[in-house]
């Protein structure tokens, strides 16, 4: 539970003043038929009710030292639809639109509410990569590092020194809504 784990780690290991909420809610591509209430559920879950059961536990003690940041790790979904994928969009979208609700009501009280679009693969073994491969994690890794530099895919640690810029930002220049891609490669709005 949410509010245990929160509790947990303001009690034993000290102030949380970043959080980053991170779940992909990414449940497979599945035509509108193949998906079932409890996938488009399951997705709503990860994506957008335990984006707002963190900052509804994490804000009191922000709130009460005066500041605090929360990031919202999201993708391309939240803007944009693609067929298949209607669970995951809505779970995106619905967290996209928690962040800007949030940002509205926490900023004036010192917290820093971003959400933050992925727009392009990330070098994550243990995520995009298994999703991509479809079984042939060797044969992709090849091919990825073959064609894929720094240049045009995600680095988790320019990532993370993103996310520390965010959290370190004066108040009169909070970014509320970032997306991140790689230089070489188009928005998702400017792609055909």
């Amino acid at each position: 539970e949410t509010r245990a784990l929160v509790k947990k780690v303001e009690t034993e290991i000290g102030p949380i003043a970043f959080v980053n909420y991170n779940i992909g809610a990414q449940v497979g591509n599945r035509t509108l038929s193949e998906t079932s209430y409890r996938i488009f559920e399951s997705a709503w879950r990860m994506g957008s009710l335990g984006a707002f059961a963190i900052a509804k536990e994490v804000s009191p003690y922000m709130i009460k030292r005066g500041g605090g940041t929360i990031i919202y790790t999201s993708s391309t979904s939240a803007y944009r639809g693609n067929p298949g994928q209607h669970a995951h969009t809505a779970a995106m979208g619905g967290r996209n639109n928690l962040a800007q609700s949030l940002s509205a009501e926490l900023n004036p009280q010192g917290i820093h509410v971003v959400h933050v679009n992925l727009d392009g693969i990330v070098r994550a073994p243990e995520t995009s990569f298994k999703l991509l491969s479809r079984g042939n994690e060797d044969t992709f890794q090849k091919f990825l590092d073959n064609r894929l530099s720094t240049e045009n895919i995600l680095e988790p640690n320019d990532i993370a020194n993103t996310y520390f810029h965010l959290h370190m930002q004066p108040k009169g220049t909070w970014t509320q809504d970032l997306d991140l891609r790689p230089w070489k490669t188009n928005a998702w709005w400017m792609s055909k």
